[in-house]
């Protein structure tokens, strides 16, 4: 049968552990969920336990039900990344065999000059560091010069921060996309990021006006394949700027895990036939990045009470995924994200129930499988599971 309707959620950065090259990313024992849940003593997830989250990993507080009420099972990501670019783009079918540039000591001087020049500005940071601590940091400095703070990460990005009552927001995004036509060939980068801030000296923090302008894909994605057969594919959250766009005929932004959920269950009742395709970032921006442990354990809660939100805006021919694209243990040292596969939680009136799917050698089996429930086979990577998916 086919669906009308596939519901793919991906929860930014909630990795289980287990990845099998983690010790090559220097992420051995990396394992977002479970971790957090034992930092915190446990979490409580009765939603997604009874989809069979609790046999995917030892997760303190989460039971491994007999009887899961959805499909249950785990990706590995094969690219050579752990990036929300690369798995982002591997769930749709695209294979990065090189990693993303990054810039363990900041950009080359010929980057950073060619942005100056052409944003008419000076700027201050070019380091790798942690976007609240760069803020506390060079904030006050910024202010008082307008120069814009660029700084970088372990994952392939170039971020410009700036004060929204110092630099308008729209000359910020500007900013962004002046970066995005100087970083090509070698410094193509998978994101230029926007990451305006607001406050006082010493209490500075993040707008939710966060923009992201990545590198387009490599190549036809599953997306473009949903779009070239007449369906809808609207995305919720950064999924557009993911894409660059491409392969999205509407996007809904947000500003927060919850207003992504509202969001969620609003184009649920919207689309006609397709993909509502979301990306729900708090997990990882708010929590992961900055190793609050609690404070995720407390997005995941809050993700489970609304779960019957999402499942209850559908109808009777759609079908929901679950899973992540990466992730981002708090409980580390690092706050960067880590090498690890990912949960794949499945329901849905037409899904049958306690099936396992296994351990999925590629996120790119997730695409393979939603174009294969809106009724054609994809040309892109993967393979799809939907033939033991479906009652």
């Amino acid at each position: 049968m086919t669906v009308r309707a596939v519901v793919l959620v991906v929860l930014d950065s909630a990795g289980i552990g287990g990845a099998p090259d983690a010790e090559a990313f220097g992420d051995v024992g990396s394992a977002t969920i479970p971790n957090l849940a034992r930092v915190v003593g446990g979490v409580k997830l009765p939603n997604l336990g009874a989809l069979g989250l609790g046999r995917l990993a030892d997760i303190q507080g989460v039971n491994p039900v007999d009887a899961p009420s959805g499909a249950f099972g785990a990706m590995t990501e094969t690219s050579a990344g752990k990036d929300t670019t690369t798995g982002h783009w591997e769930m749709t079918g695209i294979y990065l065999a090189e990693p993303l540039p990054t810039y363990p000591n900041g950009f080359p001087t010929d980057v950073i000059e060619a942005f100056e020049v052409a944003t008419g500005t000076k700027t201050l940071g070019n380091e790798v560091a942690s976007g609240t601590e760069i803020i506390d940091r060079l904030g006050a400095e910024h202010v008082a010069t307008s120069r814009p703070i660029v700084y970088t990460s372990a994952d392939s990005v170039f971020q410009i921060a700036t004060h929204v009552d110092v630099v308008p927001l729209e000359r910020l995004y500007e900013m962004c996309r002046i970066a995005r036509g100087i970083l090509k060939g070698p410094h193509d980068v998978g994101r230029v990021i926007a990451r305006p801030f607001e406050g006082a000296p010493g209490a500075f923090v993040r707008t939710p006006d966060r923009h992201d302008f990545s590198r387009l894909p490599e190549g036809e994605t599953v997306l473009d394949e949903i779009v070239a057969h007449g369906l809808e594919v609207r995305g919720v959250g950064k999924i557009s700027d993911i894409f660059g766009g491409r392969g999205v005929t509407f996007s809904h932004p947000t500003r927060s895990n919850d207003d992504g959920i509202d969001a969620i269950v609003a184009e649920i009742s919207l689309i006609d036939r397709g993909l509502v395709f979301a990306n729900l970032v708090d997990f990882d921006q708010a929590y992961g990045h900055r190793n609050d442990p609690h404070g995720y354990a407390q997005a995941l809660e809050r993700f489970d009470e609304r779960l019957g939100e999402i499942t209850g805006a559908m109808d009777e021919d759609d079908v929901l995924l679950i899973t992540a694209d990466h992730g981002n243990d708090p409980t580390t040292a690092s706050t960067d994200h880590s090498r690890e596969r990912v949960p794949l939680l499945v329901t849905g009136a037409p899904v049958r129930p306690g099936t396992d799917l296994g351990i999925r050698k590629t996120f790119s089996d997730c695409g393979a499988t939603v174009t294969d429930l809106l009724g054609f086979p994809t040309g892109t990577r993967g393979t799809s599971f939907a033939s033991i998916l479906l009652r």
